[in-house]
């Protein structure tokens, strides 16, 4: 006879309501985790993505992506010329707010520098490619525009040709995709005022057609020649003086121990606390069980009952108390974080971490209701 499930049985009501405790309380935590995953990915999803070997950045600076760079728009013929390079593009990216069909939207715009490339790099739900130099988009779900539709940007009007899914920046923003020079535009578009403005103050004569402009461009991005040495085409571009180059996992490294360092600490210390809420939460409740019980846990003892048939029987109560609150765990997640606006990751490694601490957890609580039930004496029966 197993009396765990006996007991389970008898108590129904409170051991579900015990379990979506816990369930609550672990999807929690795998959100927590889960946030954090999904925050890192769309950080490094332009990075792994993009396919390059080396980015030539603002001297000094570390990158786009861990803060603000600029270089000459000419930067990409230089490095084109240095041996073992492959295949060169200008990068540019920036956030846009703008209005589409009397909403207002918010967007990161990146450049791609077409027909070098046109975005072959990421996925298309709908749609194709860029194809024309000037005023085609591919727009990420996550935006709000669809296939066809026109949209304003700058003092331009794109057509949405392609669409993606899950291309967003790390602030969560969907990602516009326009050619470069398309970007660039968008990027330097000024009202008339700021034009006479600055003209003004510049002395430009206000025959002349526009107002010199500072470079758009964020990086460069270098693809290596096959069986190129990565090291020495970036000591050939640190001779220039004026640029800063950086790998592909150094960036990855800025990222994550940088950028994201603080968000990190943060959501594991939260995570912690959630778990040892957990703890907590689960050893009240083994303990109080076995409390509940001391009458028939005496009536055993005096029945002539090993030890062993107490011990598993608590023990097996925490097991089915911690593994319906995980499956329950993984339920609700599955079914509500898909309708979170951000991405939530849920990777089999973090569920399996998880799944490791809930099981010490119950062992911890196994013990506190196990070493109670050892001190209950037979004669406490009759009493």
């Amino acid at each position: 006879m197993n009396l765990a499930y006996k007991d389970v049985k008898q108590n129904l009501a409170r051991f579900l309501l015990t379990a979506a405790g816990i369930g609550f309380l672990l999807m929690a935590a795998i959100g927590m985790i889960g946030v954090y995953r999904g925050i890192v990915e769309d950080a490094l999803l332009v990075i792994n993505k993009v396919g390059a070997d080396l980015w030539i950045v603002q001297g000094e600076r570390d990158g786009p992506f861990a803060e603000s760079s600029s270089i000459a728009s000419h930067i990409d013929q230089r490095a084109a010329g240095l041996t073992g390079v492959e295949k060169v593009r200008r990068f540019v990216q920036f956030s846009q707010q703008f209005a589409h069909e009397g909403k207002s939207l918010r967007a990161s715009i990146t450049g791609l520098d077409y027909p070098t490339d046109s975005g072959e790099w990421f996925a298309l739900t709908n749609g194709r490619y860029i194809q024309s130099g000037h005023f085609e988009a591919i727009a990420d779900a996550a935006t709000g525009l669809s296939l066809g539709a026109k949209v304003r940007l700058g003092k331009d009007d794109f057509t949405i040709v392609g669409t993606t899914r899950g291309m967003v920046d790390p602030s969560g923003d969907g990602m516009v995709f326009v050619t470069i020079n398309d970007a660039t535009a968008i990027a330097s578009t000024r009202t008339s005022e700021q034009v006479l403005l600055a003209r003004a103050k510049t002395g430009t004569i206000a025959t002349q057609g526009s107002v010199s402009q500072d470079s758009k461009i964020a990086a460069v991005l270098i693809t290596l020649s096959p069986g190129a040495s990565l090291e020495t085409v970036r000591a050939s571009a640190m001779r220039w003086g004026d640029v800063n180059v950086i790998t592909q996992n150094e960036q990855r490294d800025l990222l994550l121990n940088k950028r994201l360092a603080r968000l990190r600490t943060q959501i594991l210390a939260f995570t912690g606390v959630l778990l040892v809420v957990t703890a907590i939460v689960v050893s009240l409740i083994i303990y109080t069980l076995t409390m509940e019980k001391r009458n028939q846990i005496a009536l055993l003892k005096l029945i002539g009952a090993r030890d062993s048939v107490i011990i598993n029987m608590i023990a097996q109560e925490a097991a089915l108390i911690g593994l319906s609150g995980f499956g329950l765990a993984l339920i609700i997640a599955n079914l509500l974080f898909p309708l979170f606006p951000r991405r939530v990751a849920m990777m089999p490694a973090d569920l399996g971490t998880l799944f490791v601490f809930l099981a010490l957890i119950c062992a911890l609580a196994s013990w506190v209701g196990i070493a109670q039930a050892m001190k209950i004496r037979a004669q406490e029966v009759l009493s």
